[in-house]
């Protein structure tokens, strides 16, 4: 271990994206893993814990490890919970998580966000940067608990800056293992389209993601940042290079029923999802590509061919 090491707290640790995140950062740092959901058995993590961010137990994690960084990955997704359940996770959870940060010296704080809480809209402009104001919670409820830790974040980024806070909205992400809906949507051997729509969308490869979470945090370079690549795809191109075969829906229907047929009973399609498959949301990602010198290695057309060559298995 580097003398110049530090202890990163990963939460989310059971998730393919934390995972991936926790063995690159293990060359160089100690890693402490937690996650809500069970114990992760990760050989790279010099510990490993299943807690809630609400219980005792959790500020103990910050008592006995002197902890440099957190990053926090762990997130409650619309399919997996209630609303209230999930605006305790993520909104009320992470504030305990910063207030923790703060009592205990933390020194830098990445938040993993998403693209979603700039809303799908018919009027949306054709590139959207850091700027552009967030209107998921307008279209949608479900979408409250993204945009509620969006301006949390944004409120301890703006009051508290010894925390060094970078937030990261990336679009979606794909790959071996990610859980999302729209990763799996793709995995299904039937995707739906609706009628007359074809949105523009941008994809990443977890791998690539991983690779960004860990730039920001050797970076330290406290903001706002996008995450995506420039190359943009129409949905409909992305089901047939996915290997799905297209199941087209006019609207309005009762559509939400529809998807929960196609996927499978343990895969709730979110009733938001069915915006971004009518509108584009197109983000720009110059930013943290300029400022952490990165680009994605992997292309749209490499991710898609994963889920088209699990289809043949």
């Amino acid at each position: 271990m580097s003398p110049t090491a530090n202890t990163i707290l990963v939460t989310g640790a059971a998730g393919a994206l934390a995972r991936r995140v926790i063995r690159l950062l293990a060359a160089r740092h100690r890693v402490i893993a937690v996650d809500f959901r069970r114990q992760v058995e990760c050989t790279d993590a010099a510990a490993s814990y299943q807690l809630d961010v609400h219980s005792r137990g959790f500020e103990d994690v910050f008592r006995q490890h002197k902890i440099d960084t957190v990053m926090h990955i762990g997130r409650v997704f619309a399919h997996e919970q209630s609303r209230q359940h999930r605006y305790n996770a993520n909104v009320l959870g992470s504030k305990r998580l910063f207030e923790l940060s703060r009592k205990y010296g933390v020194r830098q704080l990445i938040v993993h966000s998403t693209y979603f809480v700039y809303g799908a809209a018919r009027f949306n402009p054709a590139l959207m940067d850091e700027e552009t104001p967030l209107k998921a919670s307008a279209v949608t409820h479900d979408l409250v608990d993204a945009v509620e830790l969006e301006n949390l974040t944004q409120i301890y980024l703006r009051k508290y800056p010894e925390l060094n806070i970078t937030l990261l909205r990336p679009c979606n992400i794909l790959g071996p293992g990610v859980r999302n809906s729209l990763s799996l949507l793709l995995s299904r051997a039937v995707a739906p389209v609706i009628v007359g729509h074809s949105p523009l969308m941008q994809f990443l490869h977890v791998d690539d993601m991983a690779h960004a979470l860990v730039l920001a945090q050797q970076g330290n370079r406290p903001g706002i940042y996008n995450v995506a690549p420039a190359e943009s795809v129409p949905y409909q191109a992305a089901v047939v290079q996915s290997g799905c075969r297209r199941l087209p829906v006019v609207l309005p229907g009762s559509l939400p029923r529809l998807l929960r047929s196609v996927m499978n009973r343990n895969a709730y399609f979110p009733p938001y999802l069915i915006n971004y498959l009518k509108y584009p949301v197109v983000i720009d990602g110059s930013l943290f590509a300029d400022t952490f010198d990165w680009q994605p290695v992997h292309t749209a057309a490499e991710i898609f061919e994963i889920y088209r060559r699990a289809k043949r298995r």
